[in-house]
């Protein structure tokens, strides 16, 4: 039997890589050990430090979430593939499984005097991923259902380049201001996800 769509399978493997993505991220969100707990003001000033930890994940789940959607509606886009369509959706998504390590490194150090090396880092790898959009988008331009599909894949691809820009200029302030440039990467964020909104 003919597939229906000849991308059913990649996208289902996809759909598999973001779901494993986002189930990693929550891992270093560890429970207080009792045996450092003697009291219920110690659990809270417990629990409070695992807040960089808890925003982090917040964080990365909504860029893995808003990447899925975006990947999603991409693939309404076209009714063909391509060998590097296929290989550079692998990369959009090595991007996206190597996430869970910024964000593990990010919550532990964020509030600390070496905040810097987690919050560049955290930033460099959302802009190598702006590249694996770069790299599909191009790939997927050769293979859109139609011209309007076309021109949506485009802007998709003009995105990914501001995107590359944006978060590549974000990764070398943060040497020097790291809090200020986690708080202009989550703002960031949200524009991502109000534009994922109203493109729907």
């Amino acid at each position: 039997m003919a597939e229906a769509h000849p991308n059913a399978r990649l996208e289902t493997f996809c759909d598999g890589v973001f779901a494993i993505a986002l189930t990693l991220l929550v891992i270093d969100i560890k429970v207080p050990a009792s045996e450092g707990i003697g009291t219920t003001r110690e659990l809270w000033l417990a629990l409070r430090h695992l807040g960089p930890s808890i925003f982090a994940f917040v964080l990365s789940f909504a860029i893995i979430l808003i990447t899925w959607v975006n990947h999603h509606r991409f693939f309404r886009l076209v009714n063909k593939s391509s060998v590097p369509f296929v290989y550079a959706n692998g990369f959009l998504l090595l991007t996206v499984v190597f996430m869970p390590f910024p964000t593990a490194l990010l919550g532990e150090y964020l509030l600390t005097d070496h905040a810097a090396p987690a919050v560049v880092l955290y930033n460099s790898v959302v802009a190598v991923q702006a590249v694996g959009w770069i790299l599909s988008s191009g790939a997927a331009l050769r293979l859109a259902k139609d011209e309007k599909s076309a021109v949506l894949v485009r802007d998709g691809q003009r995105n990914g380049y501001f995107a590359l820009a944006a978060y590549s200029l974000l990764a070398l302030i943060a040497f020097w201001f790291p809090l200020s440039i986690a708080t202009v990467t989550t703002t960031l964020f949200t524009y991502w996800l109000v534009y994922s909104l109203r493109a729907t």
